[in-house]
């Protein structure tokens, strides 16, 4: 896939501003997620590049396909993007709209990987240790990877955390190689 980041940019700032001054950051982030999933479906994704399709034709069908959670605006930002050729950098706006949402609602999304699923009062300690270490709230998405063998993973945007068991073999062993 390509990098879209530099197209992403202005288009995602420019959305989010207006969605500030809605005050629907919420409802523009689950719009923006909802148009990054359909432009990311293979059949859907074929037609971005096709010569053939205009436009006008992208669009209503991606305002078809969302119905009602595609407000005038959100129909106008679609067929802005589908006039410029930039549907496809859709997922990249979206995940841009979502860090300046996160930033301004001083908010971190946080990934914690634990070799074995951990319980609701390990979560919470966890998020309220981070909370407190970064200034920010916590929004802690959790999952398991058994290959751990022990311990957790946390990232945090540039922030990561090994203190698994597999992280600290493999510092030992670069160690122990050098």
């Amino acid at each position: 896939m390509a990098d879209y980041s530099t197209i992403a940019r202005p288009y995602a700032k420019a959305v989010f501003e207006f969605a500030r001054t809605q005050d629907a950051l919420g409802s523009w982030g689950d719009r923006l997620a909802a148009l990054a999933q359909a432009v990311e479906h293979p059949d859907l994704h074929a037609l971005l590049g096709d010569p053939r399709v205009t436009a006008r034709q992208i669009t209503d069908l991606l305002v078809a396909l969302l119905g009602e959670s595609l407000d005038q605006a959100g129909q106008n930002f679609v067929a802005l993007l589908a006039d410029n050729r930039r549907l496809a950098a859709l997922p990249a706006i979206a995940e841009r709209f979502e860090a300046l949402r996160a930033e301004a609602e001083q908010r971190v999304d946080v990934e914690l990987t634990t070799a074995a699923a951990a319980d609701e009062a390990q979560q919470r300690q966890i998020a309220e240790a981070l909370k407190q270490r970064l200034g920010k709230d916590v929004r802690l998405h959790s999952k398991v990877d058994e290959s751990l063998l022990g311990g957790a993973v946390v990232r945090a945007g540039d922030l990561v955390i090994d203190s698994s068991v597999k992280g600290k073999l493999e510092r030992l062993a670069n160690e122990i190689a050098h």
